[in-house]
C-alpha cells in the first residue's frame, strides 16, 4: 500500500506541474488573441482550464492519504 501512496503523491505533483504549464500557455494565448485577433473575453478565462487539473490533484491527494493510512 505504501507504493500506491507514493505513486499518487508523485502523480499529484506531476499534475500540478502540467496544470501550471497549461494555464500559462492558455493565458498567453488569450493575451495574444485579445491584442491581435480581437478576442472579447478577458484573459482570466484561461484559468478555467485549471479546474479539471485541480479535481485530479485533489483526488490523487485523497487517495495517497488513504493508502498511506492503510499501510500503517
Amino acid at each position: 500500500m505504501k507504493k500506491w501512496s507514493y505513486l499518487f503523491t508523485a502523480l499529484a505533483v506531476v499534475l500540478s506541474d502540467i496544470m501550471c504549464f497549461v494555464a500559462a500557455y492558455n493565458y498567453r494565448g488569450m493575451l495574444c488573441g485579445i491584442e491581435h485577433r480581437g478576442f472579447s473575453a478577458p484573459a482570466s478565462i484561461a484559468f478555467l482550464s485549471a479546474i479539471p487539473f485541480l479535481i485530479g490533484i485533489i483526488m490523487c491527494v485523497v487517495l495517497a492519504i488513504r493508502f498511506h493510512r492503510k499501510s500503517k
